[in-house]
């Protein structure tokens, strides 16, 4: 549950928010700060800033100073499962507006009424979905790369010329990303804090609707059932070879059936 105190601030203060998705999980157990939120946990960093950590493995930092940035990373290191080689991140400005209504404005700043812990909760929430949904927007995308290919192949040629061991690591390669991004994070679920903050239901559809995480969700969904549908294909592949093997291996041996009793009967009349 999210304490109703306010972070100081004076109308027009504007903070930097950086989102970063840094690994598959963090481990949040243990933070000895001064906590915020429980879930995701957000703790108090320096003198003004704020750290909201989420289990799926992105930190999002609000008004830290670079020292303290660079110095927070540093400690959770160690709390990183899954490190990623890149990690995705993605930045806001937050401007404390004081005006009767948050505004999210196209391509500005996000101008909060108040800068509480609770708005910065829902702000964090926004960020973080959108930067696992640009790295996971990636990892789609390298399979399709992958994928196209050997489609083209089938379509020029209709057959491949790819081994077993080569589509099996096709169809590893997409189920992997199908594993890794289905169900990891429910982008479509709202942020605990409206449970006891419906008031900032608006600011959380205004932030959804400038981030665009449905739209990108549902196109990731649609991906994602194409890869799932080669990986099928591509097993249907395998299990056809296999069967036109086994059928030759069948036809061959009873064709070596036959020579053998042909033979043998040769050899019987010769005697």
């Amino acid at each position: 549950m999210t304490k109703p105190e306010f972070i100081p601030a004076e109308i027009g203060t504007r903070v930097t928010v950086h989102a970063l998705h840094v690994g598959d999980r963090i481990n949040t157990i243990g933070f000895e700060k001064e906590a915020l939120s429980a879930i995701p946990l957000a703790i108090r960093v320096g003198t003004s800033g704020v750290a909201v950590l989420f289990r799926y493995g992105v930190a999002v930092l609000i008004g830290l100073a670079p020292e303290e940035h660079s110095r927070f990373l540093e400690t959770l290191k160690r709390r990183i499962d899954g490190k990623l080689a890149r990690p995705e991140e993605e930045a806001a400005i937050l401007a404390f507006s004081g005006e009767a209504e948050d505004q999210v404005q196209s391509g500005g700043p996000i101008q909060l009424r108040d800068m509480s812990p609770a708005r910065f909760l829902v702000v964090a929430d926004v960020l973080a979905k959108s930067v696992v949904l640009a790295h996971d927007e990636r990892e789609v995308a390298k399979v399709f790369e992958i994928i196209e290919p050997f489609a083209k192949e089938l379509a020029d040629h209709g057959r491949t010329r790819r081994d077993r061991k080569g589509i099996m690591q096709l169809i590893g390669s997409a189920l992997l990303v199908q594993h890794r991004v289905s169900g990891r994070v429910a982008i479509g679920e709202k942020p605990d804090v409206l449970w006891d903050r419906p008031d900032l239901e608006r600011l959380y559809a205004r932030l959804e609707d400038e981030y665009e995480l449905k739209e990108r969700l549902d196109a990731l969904n649609r991906k994602l059932a194409v890869v799932a549908e080669t990986a099928n294909t591509l097993a249907d592949i395998i299990d056809t070879r296999r069967t036109l093997r086994l059928e030759l291996i069948i036809v061959g041996l009873i064709a070596f059936e036959v020579i053998i009793t042909i033979y043998q009967l040769y050899m019987g009349k010769g005697h």
